[in-house]
């Protein structure tokens, strides 16, 4: 394929939205998949400088298929846009990777080429794969999977010894030595009181510590997410679910690459096949 001869009438109508971190990554590749869709489609390039620029040009799409050359960020930057957009059907996006390793895991296991290459080669001429999307009641996505990881001590949680603070530790310590306080419930270090429910079922309560739960989107096939809590010196507990809910003390939990909270409740809901990935022809 050369970058030399223009793209006949039928191909197709792209708007490529470089991600700004993209460019200044590895600005060799970017050119790459440039060269390989501006001689293969009718490609409008856009070079947003931030997530506003980024927003303003996916909107303004038209009738042009999306591509974004970018990382696992900009990947759900574009889907959280288009979900946002309340279309019956997202349009389908096509994703180049590029960006450090640890910034496409989510990109790779969802089946995009690693290539640039390869990647913009099924941009122009990939099926689309319909995917499952978290949606939580902020109106977040989830993409892959979400977590709530076991606690490491967060910033914050020791108390402040100076001042008055100081002085009211001295009064709590004469009152324990006069008066006997209740036990306390052991709660293990590095775990959650949360109560977990899957399509209103209890699965874990307040008064069993959990140290993380995990819940792991589909791929359209069935409309439902894997849910998995694990408790200490428990086996894992799994069930399948369209929509969780995770209530208890503040807590935090991580959305694909991007962490969110702290939350008191959040709930999440399946969307079956609500959004399409153009991946290789053989995947479709």
């Amino acid at each position: 394929m050369s970058a030399a001869q223009p793209p006949g009438n039928g191909a197709p109508h792209l708007l490529v939205v470089i991600d700004p971190v993209a460019r200044r990554t590895d600005g060799e590749s970017v050119r790459i998949a440039k060269d390989v869709l501006s001689a293969g489609a009718h490609a409008k390039i856009c070079l947003p400088d931030g997530p506003a620029e980024f927003a303003r040009a996916l909107s303004r799409r038209g009738a042009r298929r999306p591509v974004v050359i970018g990382d696992d960020r900009a990947l759900r930057r574009a889907v959280a846009l288009l979900h946002r957009e309340r279309e019956p059907a997202m349009n389908a996006l096509s994703l180049i990777p590029v960006g450090a390793a640890a910034a496409l895991e989510l990109t790779h296991s969802l089946g995009v080429p690693r290539g640039a290459v390869a990647a913009a080669r099924t941009a122009l001429d990939g099926a689309v794969r319909r995917l499952d999307l978290l949606v939580d009641d902020s109106d977040g996505v989830v993409l892959g999977a979400l977590r709530i990881p076991p606690l490491t001590g967060a910033p914050g949680t020791q108390p402040d010894r100076a001042g008055v603070n100081a002085v009211w530790d001295t009064c709590r310590s004469l009152v324990r030595t006069l008066v006997r306080p209740a036990p306390a419930p052991h709660v293990p270090s590095g775990t959650h009181r949360l109560r977990v429910e899957a399509d209103g079922v209890v699965l874990n309560d307040l008064d069993r510590p959990v140290e993380s739960v995990t819940v792991t989107s589909g791929c359209g096939d069935g409309g439902t997410a894997e849910v998995t809590i694990q408790a200490p010196g428990d086996a894992p507990v799994t069930t399948e679910a369209k929509a969780v809910t995770v209530s208890g003390a503040d807590f935090r939990y991580r959305a694909d690459i991007q962490v969110g909270g702290p939350v008191r409740t959040r709930t999440w809901t399946v969307r079956a096949g609500a959004w399409g990935l153009m991946l290789p022809a053989s995947e479709g």
